[in-house]
């Protein structure tokens, strides 16, 4: 059988009762927080094959110098459309 020391709770056993469980509380609450949202976060799915979109592809060629804003402007126009040349006005 068990005897505790004290059979009543003094004003500091309170105070340490208290913190220990709003201390409990958050870190119970932080926890599932955290779980809902890595369950609920869908990761984005790659490109097929691993290779980059050919938007970042162009955007890639156009950083490098490979090619003018001109022609930079032009291909992202018609990747962004059906595929056919924009028309020329």
């Amino acid at each position: 059988m068990m005897y505790w020391n004290q059979h009543d709770m003094s004003g500091w056993n309170w105070f340490a009762m208290s913190i220990g469980s709003v201390l409990m509380w958050s870190v119970l609450l932080t926890v599932a927080v955290l779980l809902i949202r890595r369950l609920g976060h869908t990761p984005q799915q790659p490109h097929p094959h691993g290779s980059p979109p050919p938007e970042q592809v162009l955007a890639d060629r156009f950083a490098r110098g490979e090619i003018d804003e001109e022609e930079y402007r032009n291909r992202l126009a018609v990747l962004r459309t059906d595929g056919s040349r924009p028309t020329e006005h």
